[in-house]
């Protein structure tokens, strides 16, 4: 009698299988995600720095000049940042830049300083004359403001960003504002233009900024000191929103900021240029800031019955810009102290410290042949 069949067992389940295709669909998911986000914001940078039609930067009669050598990534770099008011420009007129800035970074020693050009300063701008320095956007487009600045600091100045107050505002929100930021006094302008939209309400103290308060704070010059107040109020804000970059660093949020920019900012820093600034200027610090011209070399003068700023001498100029270069705030100063003793009509001796200050030592160093 033949015997019965046994069943074939059945098959056991293997749920790991499950759970390494699961596992392999989230990790693919994700990094097509962070493809998605890089392509985005590889494109969006890109189109900032693409040829436009807008009269901003169109049309001007410049006379071709000597470029600056092209940054290849070792060098110093130098960067105008421009801010502009667009409000209530007739069809062809052109805005001024009436906020300056020069951003400059030494990549051997990862310093930043920053230089804030008062707009009122009266210089020779090429084929135009002698005008406030302000109005060299308006005459050549970005081209002649970076020829003008760098001849009177003595700066190569490659790369150029302009924007405008929307522009601004949006950059400030996009990184999630400016936290626990100290407002030194209590701003207040009624802006009449634009429904005062951009009147300016700040109190003093310690507070969060979004990007309208920002703009406020950046904006304000209606005190004593004007121009020379708010330039030092700008610097200081250009350091905190450094510091957010920094501290806050990573691929989403870039996507973010560059999709919240788009047709506010123009630049003509090329996209590879762009990520390899954004890379350095992640690793470097603010080494020092300073005024142009600083007060000492300005001269009043009146143009056409207008107050503007005459710089008194260009040498000594050029030279206190080379050297600002050298200094770095970060680096404690040690070069100068000294202790003397005198002895009291009691007999006890009394030490006293002497030190002399500075803006920073001289341990960081920057090319002179970089500088022009």
């Amino acid at each position: 009698m033949a015997r019965a069949k046994q069943p074939k067992p059945p098959k056991r389940k293997r749920p790991w299988k499950w759970a390494l295709l699961g596992v392999t669909v989230v990790i693919l998911a994700v990094v097509g995600y962070f493809v998605y986000q890089a392509y985005g914001v590889y494109n969006g940078l890109d189109k900032l720095s693409q040829p436009t039609t807008d009269p901003k930067y169109t049309d001007y009669e410049v006379k071709p000049t000597e470029k600056p050598p092209e940054w290849e990534g070792k060098e110093r770099v130098n960067i105008l940042i421009m801010g502009g008011d667009n409000r209530g420009l007739k069809e062809n007129e052109k805005a001024r830049s009436d906020s300056m800035m020069v951003v400059s970074i030494d990549p051997p020693t990862k310093s930043i300083h920053l230089f804030s050009v008062l707009r009122d300063t009266y210089v020779d701008i090429e084929g135009h004359g002698s005008d406030r320095i302000n109005t060299a956007f308006a005459l050549g487009g970005p081209e002649l403001a970076m020829q003008t600045i760098g001849d009177i600091t003595g700066l190569d100045i490659q790369y150029y960003v302009y924007t405008d107050f929307e522009g601004f505002k949006s950059v400030i929100d996009a990184i999630g504002g400016i936290q626990n930021f100290d407002v030194e006094k209590d701003m207040n302008y009624v802006d009449n233009a634009d429904g005062n939209r951009y009147d300016i309400h700040l109190k003093k103290g310690i507070q969060d900024l979004d990007g309208t308060k920002a703009l406020q704070y950046a904006r304000f010059r209606h005190d004593a000191m004007s121009d020379f107040t708010r330039t030092e109020r700008q610097r200081k804000l250009l350091g905190a929103v450094a510091d957010k970059m920094k501290n806050g660093w990573n691929l989403l949020k870039m996507k973010k900021i560059v999709d919240s920019v788009d047709g506010y900012i123009k630049t003509n820093i090329g996209v590879d240029d762009m990520i390899k600034l954004g890379q350095l200027g992640v690793s470097s610090h603010i080494a020092g800031q300073a005024q142009v011209p600083p007060m000492e070399l300005i001269g009043g003068e009146k143009v056409g019955g207008a107050s503007v700023l005459a710089i008194t001498d260009e040498d000594k100029l050029l030279a206190f810009v080379q050297d600002e270069l050298q200094k770095d705030s970060t680096v404690p100063d040690t070069t100068s102290t000294s202790t003397d003793s005198s002895v009291q009509s009691d007999g006890s001796a009394v030490t006293n410290s002497n030190s002399t200050s500075g803006s920073g030592a001289s341990g960081n160093t920057a090319n002179g042949s970089d500088n022009k």
